[in-house]
């Protein structure tokens, strides 16, 4: 018997602890933008169209994620944070993962996850979704917009969250260079 996904978590104790994170979160962000760095990706799929815009806020708990998508494959998709700043089509410019020294990738494995590993995202048949994340990543000027940048990546399949380097999540259908947000 398989659980409907907006039935209660069997563990309450972990919704509980989500919800005050995400709490915690949305409360901190306008601090964030005023003390933290702000960076922005505008996210591009292989043809060249927009589907989607992110704004990154560092927070004392991390650099915080907000992207707004439209026009985006219906299903589950792998969405990471690459090592280059570069979005080349088929994307490969964008490189791996962005990563700790001795990080496996993935949230189920012993030495993961990569700084990069974000969950899957989980697109309707509209094609649009509005999320938030709250990464691994710490320091948005020396891990994000160093000499070489980062990008945003969206795989066309869904990352396993184990399988290495990247979760076996498919080609990169859409990708968006991380830059400083400019006033």
């Amino acid at each position: 018997m398989s659980r409907h996904p907006l039935s209660p978590t069997p563990f309450p104790g972990v919704r509980a602890a989500l919800s005050a994170a995400v709490i915690a979160a949305v409360t901190a962000l306008p601090a964030a933008a005023e003390e933290g760095a702000v960076a922005e990706a505008k996210i591009h799929d292989r043809d060249g169209d927009l589907v989607g815009n992110a704004l990154l806020h560092e927070t004392p708990a991390g650099v915080l994620l907000h992207v707004n998508f439209a026009g985006l494959p219906p299903g589950v998709h792998g969405f990471h944070i690459h090592e280059t700043g570069k979005c080349e089509p088929p994307f490969k410019s964008a490189g791996g993962h962005l990563m700790a020294p001795d990080t496996s990738h993935g949230y189920l494995t012993e030495n993961g996850p990569h700084l990069g590993d974000m969950p899957n995202i989980h697109v309707p048949k509209t094609g649009a979704l509005q999320l938030e994340v709250m990464t691994e990543v710490a320091e948005m000027d020396e891990q994000l917009l160093d000499a070489d940048g980062a990008a945003l990546v969206l795989h066309a399949n869904a990352d396993d969250y184990r399988s290495q380097p990247s979760g076996a999540a498919g080609p990169r259908i859409a990708c968006g260079v991380i830059e400083e947000q400019v006033e």
